[in-house]
């Protein structure tokens, strides 16, 4: 059996008649196979590779194999040696609307048009979803076990400050319940689109964040990019939390996790035509003081992630993303170490095995400029026979982070032709 997905009007590819996928000689069977061992049933087929289509039920109007339909059933065993055929709709008027067919009674070939979806433009461009659909979707990741992530984005917040709090509480409780990843948010689009006094947008943004829970889990930011969106043909602005994400992965890959996504070095956002908002530097000292990222657009360096904040309401090691990001790195890798441990001996020569493998990780980080120093401690003090009794396994590590330059001050001082410069400078 062939299939192929044709866009008939355009309206995907902007050519009329584009081929957009074709399945050549899937079975009707459910357990038929290629000729190297992959599943050849097209219910499979179309669910793994199709990007257009998916299956939901058996065509009914169908040529009888035998005395009965049911003899020649799509979807049994390849035992049932003859499937059912497709038959021919001409001069009948029991097939559903939209598909028509070509050829004789036993070899035809039908054409089918996409219908019965939701149509974003005839709805008003507003989808039927609420608030609690979106958390709920969340919520199929809250599971660390099941799911391995390390971005959770907001995208737009929401259409009122009270719907923003909902969600962005509900990712916060995710994140901070799993604890092995980060969340990324960006203000309310009605705090910032459609204002031109910058003032009235700072004090929009820090409003809105101060009702957000406390997170070292939790990146907030400022910004509104303006793009062009390639699939509509239409310019639009779309919240910066991606970005941030970004520059995150993009860091990890050109540097280390535990160096900052900031600044002019690995900060520089791509894709940006202009900013909704910019902050001068006094709206920006007042929004890194409220645990916000300022994202800036400067004349000839471009737009710039200027902040490496976590959401985090207190002063501690972890309201830096790049302190953060460093223990979700070495927590990930020693707890796999960790787990290796589960249901062996719980002996002194165990837990020295345990000291062998974290010590040169963290010397490597250390290496690597994550760490400045670090300890491991296990043995006997932090292991007493009662633990050991229970089956239980303790080790203690410590490090101290190295931390990024978020203020620099410069002295420049004029000296006379004839004073040495060893005398000044002490």
């Amino acid at each position: 059996m062939d299939n192929a997905v044709v866009d008939i009007d355009g309206k995907i590819t902007g050519t009329t008649g584009a081929l957009l996928e074709r399945f050549v000689g899937v079975s009707k069977a459910s357990d038929a196979k290629t000729s190297v061992g992959e599943t050849n049933y097209y219910v499979n087929v179309l669910k793994a590779r199709s990007e257009y289509v998916y299956w939901g039920e058996h065509e009914l109007g169908v040529f009888n194999a035998g005395a009965s339909g049911s003899t020649g059933t799509w979807g049994v065993s390849a035992t049932a040696r003859q499937f059912n055929l497709l038959r021919s709709a001409a001069g009948s008027t029991d097939y559903p609307a939209g598909r028509t067919t070509v050829g004789s009674k036993n070899n035809s070939t039908f054409y089918y048009r996409l219908a019965d979806g939701a149509d974003y433009a005839a709805s008003g461009g507003v989808y039927s979803v609420s608030n609690t659909d979106v958390s709920t979707a969340y919520e199929l990741v809250e599971d660390p076990e099941s799911q391995v992530i390390d971005y959770i984005l907001t995208g737009p917040s929401g259409s009122t400050d009270a719907e923003a709090l909902a969600k962005i509480t509900a990712l916060t409780n995710i994140v901070e319940e799993r604890r092995d990843c980060m969340l990324f948010v960006s203000p309310r689009r009605g705090n910032i689109i459609g204002l031109s006094n910058a003032n009235t947008i700072t004090n929009n943004i820090i409003g809105f964040f101060d009702t957000l829970p406390s997170s070292s889990y939790v990146a907030f930011d400022s910004g509104y990019k303006y793009i062009y969106d390639k699939y509509n043909d239409v310019y639009r602005y779309v919240p910066c939390n991606g970005d941030v994400a970004g520059l995150c992965l993009q860091t990890t890959e050109t540097a280390e996790p535990w160096f900052s996504p900031a600044g002019f070095q690995r900060g520089v956002l791509r894709n940006a035509i202009k900013l909704a908002y910019t902050p001068n530097k006094s709206q920006r000292d007042r929004l890194y003081g409220a645990r916000i990222n300022p994202i800036v657009s400067f004349p000839g360096q471009g737009v710039v992630l200027y902040g490496d904040k976590t959401a985090q309401g207190f002063s501690s090691a972890f309201d830096r993303i790049n302190v953060r990001r460093l223990f979700l790195t070495i927590e990930r890798v020693i707890s796999g170490a960790a787990k290796s441990q589960l249901f062996e001996q719980n002996d002194a020569a165990q837990r020295s095995l345990f000291l062998n493998i974290v010590e040169p990780y963290l010397r490597e980080v250390q290496g690597r400029r994550g760490v400045t120093d670090f300890l491991v401690k296990c043995d006997d003090d932090n292991n007493p026979s009662e633990a050991v009794d229970r089956g239980e396994f303790y080790a203690e590590i410590f490090v101290k982070p190295t931390r990024t330059i978020n203020y620099i001050t410069l002295t420049f001082t004029a000296t006379r032709s004839g004073v040495a410069f060893t005398e000044v400078a002490s």
